[in-house]
Parts: structure tokens; sequence; C-alpha cells
């Protein structure tokens, strides 16, 4: 095959076009610090790349929704600590008045200190957290406890199918009913139907009185797992514990009441403290599952960016070798072809 000069110039072009491409990509490189700036430098690793970078956002977020867990579950922990103080207080104050040391005038100043006590009660379980209720369950927007409506007694005798749903039930043991749409009834806890008309034997407050939501708040801090955030309000700022509270304020008024009267409410106020102290321990396990949490999502975030990095990002050193080397073999490319392009005859007619 006859070789023209014509086919040795264009040839040196394309291979010095070549080279310049060469030096292109690989200052792209040094400039972006990525091995991978456009789907067509490499597909696999650009569709690699979108997972990564998908995976590490979603960590993210869900690092994001750790941070409003622990927001919630360290007020409900703050919230329920000063509920075990005041409950401690009262019962402290209970073990003083009891005895027969204290006449009716000191007991009516106990009286007076633990109906404060009580008052603060209801301004703990109508905590707001980001303008959230957090003893409400799921029902954020309306507050748990209004001592207004817990001391205003509702006649069983007015609530019938019609108006049910704007009351809340309970049982002769303090139990919280729950209203069933579909039936149209109220359902206790063991799955029965409370029909109507309602027995004397239960007690009706107006909506609002307490919490009648028992739904936990759920967040997810991982792929498929929610967690609930918040405490069952039923647990601890239910009716019975405003109710009892109640009563003792009344024996403590009351001229008649006796010492050993006074020591019988003692248990009353052991069992509400043990329901503080076990939401409190509830609350405590969860922190430690949210810690766990945590602890693998950060383990996540490594080992997502660290892939990341390998599929996308450069290796300098490499790349600036590579560099000097495409640097020098660009300068023999041009000084072979300023040798291979010779002067032709109308150079010579010049």
């Amino acid at each position: 095959m006859r070789v023209t000069q014509s086919m040795l110039s264009q040839n040196s072009l394309k291979h010095i076009q070549n080279n310049y491409q060469k030096l292109g990509k690989l200052e792209e490189q040094l400039y972006t610090g990525k091995k991978v700036n456009r789907p067509s430098d490499d597909p696999v690793a650009a569709m690699k790349g979108v997972n990564y970078r998908s995976q590490v956002t979603a960590v993210s977020q869900y690092q994001r929704n750790l941070g409003e867990v622990y927001n919630w579950m360290d007020n409900t922990e703050s919230a329920l600590d000063e509920t075990n103080k005041i409950i401690q207080r009262i019962r402290d104050l209970t073990v003083q008045a009891s005895s027969d040391s204290y006449d009716a005038g000191q007991r009516k100043n106990v009286a007076s200190e633990i109906e404060q006590l009580r008052n603060q009660l209801e301004t703990i379980a109508n905590t707001k957290v980001n303008n959230k209720y957090i003893f409400n369950g799921s029902d954020t927007t309306n507050k748990p406890v209004d001592l207004k409506k817990i001391d205003q007694n509702v006649d069983i005798s007015t609530i019938d199918a019609n108006n049910a749903k704007d009351y809340v039930l309970f049982d002769e043991k303090g139990s919280q009913l729950v209203w069933n749409e579909s039936s149209n009834a109220f359902k206790a806890q063991d799955g029965t139907e409370i029909g109507f008309p309602i027995p004397d034997s239960f007690v009706a407050k107006e909506k609002g009185a307490v919490a009648s939501n028992a739904e936990g708040v759920k967040i997810e801090v991982s792929s498929g797992i929610h967690l609930d955030v918040n405490s069952k309000p039923q647990n601890v700022f239910s009716l019975d514990l405003f109710k009892d509270i109640g009563n003792l304020i009344d024996k403590l008024k009351s001229p008649d009441t006796t010492a050993d009267d006074l020591s019988g409410e003692l248990d009353m106020i052991d069992h509400h403290h043990n329901n503080v102290i076990s939401e409190m321990a509830d609350i405590g396990a969860k922190s430690n599952r949210v810690e766990m949490v945590e602890s693998r999502l950060g383990n996540q975030e490594i080992l997502a960016k660290t892939m990341m990095s390998n599929n996308e990002d450069i290796d300098a050193e490499k790349v600036i070798i590579e560099l000097t080397s495409q640097e020098a073999l660009h300068r023999a490319s041009l000084a072979v072809g300023a040798s291979i392009i010779q002067p032709t005859l109308m150079d010579f007619l010049r």
C-alpha cells in the first residue's frame, strides 16, 4: 500500500488530538477530584454512584430523625423524673400528716401544698415539645389533662350511642375503655363491648379530661424500623392518679380524718409511684435501643461514604503521575509530527 505525505500528516494530527483528549480528561479529574464526571465516563460506576449517594442521603435523614427521637425521649424522661419527685413529695407530706401530733389546721396546710402539687402534675402532663403535646399519644394537638373536667362528674344516664364518643369511659377498676367507631360502642381492654345504657358502676368524663389516645408516636430510625418515642399517658397521668390525689386532699381538709385513714393512703401513693418508675424504665430501655441504632447508623454512614469514595474519587498521586507521563508523550508526539510533516513544493515556490 502506498503511503503518502497526506496520510502521515493526518495520522499524526489524529494521534495528537487523542493526546489532547487524554490530557483534558486527566486535568478534569484533578480539578474535580472525581473519576466519573459524566455517565459516559463509566456507566457502571455512575450507576453505582447514584445508589451509594442515595444510601448516604438516607442515613443522613435517619440521623436527623434520631435527633427528633432524642428530643421526645429526653423531654419525656425529664417530665417523668419531675413527676416522680412530686409523688415522692406527696408521700412524704402524707406520712407527716398521718402523725397524731398534726392538728386539723396543719393538715389543711398540707392539703394546700398537695393541691399545688396536683396542679403541677397537670402542667407536666400537658408538656409541649415543638408545639406538640408529648403525653397524649398520637393526638399531639390537644392537651391530655384538664383538671376542671376531671373534677366535674358526668351523669352516666345522659350518655347514649349518639353522644358517647364525646366522653371518656372508665370501668370499676379505673381502666380506660376505647370507643369503637365501627360497632358504635365502648370496648374494654379484654375486648368486651359495653352496650347502652351504660352500667352505673362505670365512670364517665368529658372528652379532654384525661388522655384518651393510646397510639404511640412512631418515627422511622432505619429502613422499616419505627420506634414509639413517647410514653403512654394512661400508664402515669390516668384518671385514678388525679382522682386519688383529690380524695387525699379532701381527707386532709376533713376534721374527721384520723391518722390511720391517712396511713391507708400510702399504698395508693406507692401504686402510682410504681407506675411512674415502670414508665421511666420503659423510656430508659427505648433510649438504650436508640443509642444502638445511632451507633449502627454511624457505621453505615462510614461504610457508605467509603464505598462511594472508592467508586468516584481519584487517587491524586496516581493521576498526577499519569498526567506527567501523558505530557511527556504529548511533547514527543509533537516532535515526531514536526519531523514527519516535511516541506512541500509550495514552500520552495514562495
